[in-house]
Order: structure tokens, then C-alpha cells, then sequence
């Protein structure tokens, strides 16, 4: 559990660095690497709203741009009161790297709370279903 204790605190972190200029709600997420590097990501609103980004994504992104695609675990946290978990839209690109990637949530209190992501979006559609091999 330390694991995700430290994960959380990076994803903490990575909310103070949130552009949410529109609704103020801020997220952090920081991504597990298969190769225990951690990285992290913040939301980023547009005035166009459809164009915002969450944690998530961002950090799922930032992560395959230096070269990192084999994820174990996201901590994804917020400024709100409850935890938040990740959109339908995130839950899907994470489910193109790891169907099974552990998704670690806390409210402001600490109360830390662990899923999969096969819990949250059984079912689902990935790479394996278009009848191709992955390619790097």
C-alpha cells in the first residue's frame, strides 16, 4: 500500500498544477510504469470546453511520449470532498495499455480506496478486438 500512498501524494501534487480557470475542479492523476517511474498529469480546461483535457489522459500521453506504454497502476485525486474516478473517455484510453491497471482513489481525508480498471468498465473494447497484433 505504500506504493499507492506515494502515487497519491504525486497526484496531489499534480493538481496545484491544474488549468481550470472555468469550473475550478482540479485533478491530479500519476501513472505507475511497469518500470516503477512515475508520471503525472493535471486537467486542462479550454474555453472551448470540449477540447479540455483530464489527468488522466494527460498523463497517460505525456507517458507515451517518452517512450513509456506498460502501466500498473493510476492514483487519480481532486479539490473536491469525495474521490473522484476516471471518465469514460479516460477509462478507455487507459484500457489500451492495461485492461487490468489498478485505479487508486482517496478523498481529502486519505480515505484511499482501490478498483481495477475490469471493475469499472467491464466488458471492454480494445486492441485484441480488431483482430490485429498491437504494434509499439
Amino acid at each position: 500500500m505504500k506504493v499507492y500512498q506515494e502515487l497519491l501524494e504525486q497526484a496531489f501534487k499534480a493538481t496545484r498544477l491544474s488549468y481550470a480557470p472555468y469550473s475550478r475542479f482540479r485533478v491530479g492523476a500519476a501513472l505507475l510504469t511497469e518500470d516503477g517511474a512515475v508520471v503525472t498529469g493535471c486537467n486542462v480546461e479550454n474555453a472551448s470546453y470540449g477540447l479540455s483535457n483530464c489527468a488522466e489522459r494527460t498523463a497517460v500521453f505525456k507517458a507515451v511520449s517518452i517512450g513509456k506504454r506498460r502501466f500498473k497502476a493510476i492514483a487519480v485525486v481532486s479539490n473536491r470532498r469525495n474521490p473522484v474516478y476516471p471518465c469514460g473517455a479516460c477509462r478507455q484510453v487507459l484500457r489500451e495499455f492495461n485492461k487490468d491497471i489498478t485505479i487508486v482513489v482517496a478523498n481529502r481525508r486519505g480515505r484511499v480506496m482501490k478498483t481495477s480498471l475490469s471493475k469499472l468498465l467491464p466488458k471492454s473494447f480494445g486492441p485484441e478486438d480488431l483482430g490485429r497484433r498491437r504494434r509499439g
